[in-house]
């Protein structure tokens, strides 16, 4: 299976999440995805383990990478 059409291929969550981070500051991202991870003492350790198991945020999460970086 190919990955050529996938922005993300290669990239871990961390490394995405770490960006975005980097990118927005954590009160920017909690404005653009209303997650607690993002709001609430937020850290790319609390996001991660909260985005590995619950899929819609880590769509939303993966989605605003690709909108923000892969243009």
């Amino acid at each position: 299976m190919t990955q050529a059409n996938n922005p993300l291929h290669g990239l871990t969550l961390e490394m995405i999440v770490t960006r975005l981070a980097e990118h927005y500051g954590w009160e920017e991202l909690a404005k653009r995805i209303d997650i607690n991870c993002f709001k609430s003492d937020p850290s790319i350790k609390s996001s991660l383990k909260f985005l590995r198991k619950t899929q819609w945020a880590r769509d939303k999460v993966e989605s605003l990478y690709v909108s923000t970086f892969k243009q």
